[in-house]
């Protein structure tokens, strides 16, 4: 979804990601001409902030890091909550969002809801993104594009694995919580998001939902993205549970000014470009 204004300000050749949860933020300055990510920072926050205590801390961020003061080409903010739904296109109707979240969200009657309408797959993403969040960025940079970060993972997986003619099921590790997504020969099977706490909540989760696709941890491949290493308790107990645990990767041609942790790293921040 896009936010437009008819405010004019000199343009640059930068385009900005940023991703916003209520546990942490992070963003991404990409310089077309060169193709190159300039800039790359993430900001764990203590605890899980509410609303109002995100936008403060985002404006404290904004006024000390020199790379956001500048004006861009493109900006794109990246809610990453809980409070979203996918709802099948056949079954999609506009009129009718606050009842498929209400199922599996705790809204309240004055929430923003709005949706992404995937240009992969077959599905819509139905969420309620920051409206505090949005109308700061709206101030302070004019037009912009948001997006649910469920939205951009589902698009660049469903991407990568265009000619895919197994089952996989990806797992993008965040630090109290995942997403899981899982495709059967290039389709969306399944998503969510869960939090979790101890390994022991991880791999609940993720071989129950295994069970309940009636996927066999023999069989199945397991694609790790996001915040994780192999030295990390998530991916020692998936590997004792799962015969095929593997490492994805982002797949993009950009040059880095500063490296990524890893290949998989920072996956829906810089697949938002």
């Amino acid at each position: 979804m896009a936010l437009t204004s008819n405010i004019t300000s000199k343009l640059t050749n930068q385009q900005l990601s940023i991703q916003i949860g209520l546990n942490g933020l992070s963003f991404s300055v990409l310089d077309s001409d060169t193709n190159t990510i300039i800039a790359l920072k993430q900001f764990d926050f203590d605890r899980k902030l509410n609303p109002l205590e995100l936008l403060d801390r985002i404006k404290e961020i904004f006024s000390l890091e020199e790379e956001l003061q500048g004006n861009f080409t493109n900006v794109t903010v990246i809610h990453d909550n809980e409070l979203s739904t996918l709802v099948p296109k056949p079954l999609f109707n506009e009129e009718a969002l606050a009842d498929y979240l209400k199922f599996n969200s705790k809204i309240l009657k004055t929430d923003y809801i709005c949706y992404d309408e995937s240009s992969l797959g077959d599905s819509v993403c139905v969420y309620v993104p920051y409206v505090n969040i949005n109308n700061y960025i709206y101030d302070k940079f004019g037009s912009f594009t948001f997006k649910h970060v469920s939205t951009v993972l589902i698009e660049s997986i469903l991407q990568l694995e265009k000619n895919s003619e197994t089952v996989k099921m990806y797992v993008n590790v965040n630090k109290t919580h995942f997403e899981l997504i899982t495709l059967d020969k290039s389709q969306l099977l399944f998503y969510n998001s869960f939090d979790y706490v101890t390994k022991e909540d991880f791999i609940y989760y993720l071989l129950f939902t295994a069970e309940q696709l009636k996927l066999n941890p023999e069989v199945f491949e397991l694609v790790f993205i996001g915040d994780i290493e192999k030295s990390n308790d998530l991916y020692k107990i998936a590997y004792k549970y799962i015969r095929n645990v593997a490492f994805g990767s982002r797949k993009d041609i950009y040059n880095y000014k500063t490296s990524t942790k890893t290949d998989f790293s920072n996956f829906s921040l810089i697949k938002s470009f």
